[in-house]
């Protein structure tokens, strides 16, 4: 094995020699599944404990997988390490790195119900009858109603949108709703990123004439609902293999179905057939917001929605612009500045807005809905920040409750419409599932954040089905409920009894896994193009992790509201600029302003930065150590 390994090392290095020299300095090290990994008790550079209290571990891969990827490829070592220590094989690299829609698209008809779904919405098309889209008020529902609204009116429907209010009407299809929509004219109803467990209400639609397709990736309870056709790939029976979708993912599905039921019935003849490719920017945001892995199909999702972004729909177009987004726009930006400006309509507005300003043409209607949202967005920060106050003073003052393995707080008065992000907070600051509960005239409504390998969406399933909760449901990583108060005690410990081995075997909170340690002078514009090759990053497709060993700290600052920015120089004379986000009140924060002079292993990813016209290396500081 050593001899194997002297040889990879050695051809490695080959390859190494035949790059631009601010490539050869940006090689990742060391070449090779070192021990930390292989025994699984040494941590990278020695690093057991940072100033975040998590433990170094280097990504293991396999180097001759990783030369026989940068030797085709012609790519370099970089791009090979990080390929194959993410289990892309070298058949299906360069597909990987070039993902087209032709190649990666599968055929839609894999999904249960898809085929049937498609000839009623292409039946009611052609007959002219009402459709109706039911939406969800999160980035995915908005997304998912105006893709479908946008697809219905290119092929001649006149669809009408309904979103629910969050605060009166709660999650999901409502019977009052359903029951109106029919009443008024709906012969079709679509529910987007919801309805795969609303019974009663599918029922009172069906009574009322209306057939209900849902389209949803939610998971199901033991029965399904009573609709016309339910496309969802995460049902029990469903085989396509394609649970991780987001529901704009399934959504772009149907419009394919939809639209080639159309195509064969010749109803194109006479009128253009649309290309639904120009509405992948908005499957791109619903992707990314929506949490679901950046995998497979996801991943070329969101790539080809990038790319459209040069040319995106109004609504998207109005929310670039009040958020400041010039140049290229990456998950980052789908994530942390559109996402929560489409969600601050249902969290603290209006629920209508963000399938309003997506679904829209008009400009100016746009740019007008884009500045209301721009303002929820603030007033949801105030919001947000006060009741993540509350909630790390409840966990921080109560130690069984900081010792549980999944941590559920509640209290009366809580915006319901922020209990997720405050959840979100709370996993990332304590590295466990957390469930935050609003409780307002005597009904608890909660929502839950959880880590990798621990599938939270069948917990809170199996929570109602024991009668611990009024309605719950959602996926692996995502989950909302609502409860009695007087029930909240017993859902703790429900969940914490189930969930336990998985939160044990679960590194999320406990680990930072590590692509490889890397020289200052060798973080170059280059080498940030080559990694972001690879991308885009995201939920299930980490953004590779790199190791600055023995920073000495030149300068660090306070920016922003709680940013840390730092300057570094290394012991090769590169100098490396980096700032850590919203890391003031944490030991990170600490440490990097306390550390002036002194000598830091620094944890970080890398990318450009343009500013004043000039492309420049920034370092996103994750975590670090005292270099001993």
């Amino acid at each position: 094995m050593g001899a194997v390994l002297g040889f990879v090392r050695f051809a490695l290095a080959f390859l190494r020699d035949s790059l631009p020299m601010s490539l050869q300095r940006a090689q990742i090290s060391p070449l090779g599944p070192s021990p930390d990994v292989a025994d699984g008790e040494r941590a990278f550079l020695g690093v057991a404990r940072s100033a975040l209290g998590r433990r170094w571990v280097e990504r293991p891969f396999d180097p001759s997988a990783a030369l026989a990827i940068a030797q085709r490829l012609k790519t370099g070592e970089i791009v090979g390490r990080l390929l194959a220590s993410r289990g892309i094989s070298l058949d299906a690299a360069e597909g990987y790195l070039n993902p087209t829609l032709k190649a990666d698209l599968p055929d839609p008809s894999i999904i249960a119900d898809m085929d049937r779904a498609a000839r009623r919405l292409a039946d009611a098309v052609r007959a002219g009858e009402g459709i109706a889209i039911f939406g969800d008020y999160d980035v995915d529902g908005a997304t998912s109603s105006a893709l479908l609204a946008r697809f219905f009116r290119a092929v001649g429907a006149a669809p009408a949108i309904y979103i629910p209010d969050r605060l009166s009407e709660g999650y999901g299809p409502n019977v009052g709703a359903m029951t109106k929509l029919a009443r008024e004219g709906a012969k079709v109803i679509v529910t987007v990123d919801c309805g795969t467990q609303a019974h009663e209400a599918l029922a009172a639609a069906r009574d009322a004439g209306a057939d209900v397709v849902v389209c949803d990736h939610h998971l199901p309870g033991e029965a399904l609902p009573p609709a016309f056709a339910i496309v969802n790939p995460n049902r029990h029976e469903d085989t396509s293999g394609l649970g991780q979708l987001a529901a704009v993912g399934v959504a772009f599905m149907l419009c394919v179905a939809t639209n080639r039921v159309l195509r064969e019935s010749g109803w194109f003849a006479t009128r253009p057939a649309p290309d639904l490719r120009q509405w992948l920017s908005l499957v791109a945001l619903g992707t990314v917001a929506d949490v679901v892995p950046l995998k497979g199909l996801n991943r070329t999702f969101v790539t080809k929605g990038l790319e459209t972004m040069n040319a995106p729909p109004a609504g998207i177009a109005a929310l670039m612009a009040v958020g400041g987004l010039k140049g290229a726009v990456e998950p980052y930006h789908l994530g942390f500045v559109l996402g929560p400006r489409v969600n601050a309509g249902g969290r603290v507005g209006r629920c209508d807005l963000g399938a309003r300003l997506l679904s829209t043409d008009d400009p100016a209607e746009a740019q007008e809905i884009a500045q209301e949202l721009d303002v929820l967005n603030q007033q949801r920060r105030q919001i947000e920040q006060a009741a993540l106050d509350e909630a790390i003073s409840m966990v921080e003052g109560d130690a069984a409750l900081r010792g549980a393995r999944v941590l559920v707080v509640a209290r009366e008065g809580w915006h319901p419409g922020v209990i997720g992000i405050v959840a979100g907070r709370l996993k990332e600051r304590y590295g466990k599932p957390a469930i935050v509960i609003a409780i307002n005239d005597g009904v608890g409504k909660g929502s839950g954040r959880s880590l990798n390998g621990v599938d939270m969406g069948t917990a809170i399933v199996a929570a109602r089905e024991a009668g611990l909760l009024i309605n719950g449901g959602g996926h692996a990583m995502a989950a909302g409920l609502t409860v009695l108060p007087a029930q909240v005690p017993a859902l703790a410990d429900f969940l914490s009894a189930r969930l336990e081995g998985d939160c044990d075997a679960s590194t999320d909170g406990a680990t930072f896994t590590i692509d490889g340690a890397l020289a200052a002078a060798g973080a170059t514009v280059e080498l940030c193009d080559l990694i972001a090759r690879c991308g885009p990053y995201g939920a299930g497709n980490s953004e590779p992790l790199f190791v600055f060993p023995n920073l000495r700290v030149v300068n660090a600052a306070v920016v922003g509201e709680n940013h840390v920015r730092c300057v570094f120089t290394g012991s090769d004379g590169g100098r490396v600029q980096g700032i850590a986000f919203r890391a003031l009140q944490s030991e990170l924060g600490a440490l990097l302003l306390g550390a002036k002079g002194r000598s830091l292993h620094v944890a970080a990813s890398i990318k450009t930065d343009t500013w004043q016209g000039n492309v420049r290396v920034q370092a996103q500081i994750r975590d670090a150590a005292l270099a001993v």
